[in-house]
């Protein structure tokens, strides 16, 4: 973190946010000094973007609702072309504390991965998601441990550290809707090394999920249709 050559940006993708993007800034401020921070406002209906450009921050303002996927893909493309060397997702919910931003980019600046990914349930933590929803989780973690031949325990986490080639890689492709399993698949096929790291996170500080139990279903078979389809495709397609 300490070398001048390298550059870290924390990509905040936000939509209707007002109630913490004004914390979360604060904090990864405070916390990762050494990273940029850009939010990603993805046609929010509240003061979100206005919030987060009175921290002093990049703002980056979709017209209307695009989805997480088009949102990430708009940080990555702001940070290749900004010359980052890492970029950081932190969701604009407060879920992600910044104290534990140093651990994602460690083993990217050691260049032991060119993802990692922050999981709830290595080593001891507090997170203790619904039944559905873990259900949803390890059911994924399972499926993409075996494709990727490596054991994957939270594949959904959007905690995540990526590193230039993966920069570039998202800039030109990265999934719509429900990107976070797909995009791990995405990487393996590519030849992306993957690593998970133990990380504390908390429930979000206000609003609520955009993923009701009504969605839920719609997500998994979304998700592993995905999967699936990009198990049959061919590399870089």
């Amino acid at each position: 973190m300490e070398d001048p050559k390298t550059k870290i940006l924390v990509i905040i993708p936000a939509f209707n946010e007002a109630g913490t993007i004004g914390d979360v800034i604060a904090s990864i401020k405070s916390m990762a000094p050494y990273a940029d921070i850009v939010v990603v406002n993805d046609g929010s209906g509240d003061d979100t973007a206005e919030l987060a450009e009175r921290q002093g921050v990049v703002v980056l303002n979709h017209p209307y609702n695009l989805g997480i996927g088009a949102t990430m893909q708009t940080g990555y493309k702001y940070a290749l072309r900004s010359g980052y060397n890492v970029a950081v997702q932190v969701d604009g919910d407060g879920q992600h504390p910044a104290d534990q931003i140093r651990f994602l980019i460690e083993p990217v600046l050691k260049g032991a991965a060119d993802i990692v990914v922050g999981s709830r349930f290595l080593g001891v933590g507090q997170y203790r998601p619904s039944i559905a929803r873990h259900t949803g989780i390890m059911l994924f973690s399972r499926l993409v441990s075996m494709i990727i031949k490596e054991k994957m325990t939270d594949t959904t986490s959007g905690f995540r550290a990526a590193g230039l080639k993966c920069i570039n890689f998202f800039s030109a492709r990265y999934p719509d809707d429900y990107p976070e399993v797909e995009s791990l698949v995405l990487l393996h096929r590519n030849g992306f090394s993957i690593m998970e790291v133990p990380v504390r996170m908390q429930e979000r500080i206000s609003g609520h999920s955009s993923i009701t139990p009504t969605k839920s279903l719609y997500y998994m078979i979304k998700v592993l249709l995905a999967i699936f389809v990009n198990l049959i495709k061919k590399k870089n397609v």
